[in-house]
């Protein structure tokens, strides 16, 4: 099993750790709000905790889960608190139109964060991807990585099947702009050709 520090005390961040709970996991939340970070940890149970806000996180692995506006001033706020961890991405840099990425073409949030990220930390790109609400009723789905580091994927890759997850890897972190791209248009099927978000993008090789 592994030790995880969640960045964030949203929807994405509760269902993670949840999940994680659920698998074994050592789970740190780490919120600018203690209280709702307080709260959140006594939701959850298990071998959970809360931790201060930039100091170094508990977690060998980092997931931040955070709107995407906020993911590179965070890390680079925590600076060398970051090193040596294996940084989790998991936005979805989408405009308010739903219609772009507001990252230049070839660009991702991940890209940005392992440029201001400190040495020694490897990021990888994960769970942007999947819709939160289908994530939180625990069906087996797939979830799609990338990055550079292949000791820190298959850190990672670990983590996503203790959650009884299928980890697939992408490749390099350059693919992680084109996961951004899936995120988006998957957004874009949830509010037009599918019209919901109770769906899930799953791999199926035929037979």
């Amino acid at each position: 099993m592994s030790s995880i520090s969640i960045i964030g005390t949203g929807n994405m961040a509760r269902t993670i750790a949840t999940l994680a709970v659920a698998g074994g996991n050592t789970v740190e939340i780490v919120g600018r709000n203690q209280s709702k970070a307080a709260q959140l940890v006594r939701d959850l149970g298990g071998n959970t905790s809360t931790g201060d806000f930039g100091a170094v996180p508990a977690g060998d692995i980092v997931i931040v889960a955070l709107g995407y506006a906020n993911v590179v001033p965070v890390v680079t706020q925590y600076g060398d608190a970051l090193a040596d961890k294996v940084i989790v991405d998991i936005c979805n840099p989408v405009n308010a139109a739903a219609d772009g990425l507001t990252t230049r073409d070839g660009h991702s949030i991940a890209r940005n964060v392992a440029e201001q990220a400190p040495a020694g930390a490897r990021v990888v790109k994960a769970f942007n991807t999947t819709f939160g609400a289908v994530l939180a009723k625990g069906h087996p789905m797939d979830v799609l990585i990338a990055g550079d580091d292949e000791h820190a994927k298959a850190r990672v890759a670990e983590f996503i099947e203790s959650l009884k997850l299928r980890p697939l890897d992408v490749g390099g972190l350059t693919m992680a702009h084109y996961l951004e791209g899936t995120g988006l248009i998957m957004i874009g099927l949830a509010q037009h050709g599918v019209g919901n978000f109770d769906f899930a993008l799953d791999v199926t090789v035929p037979s």
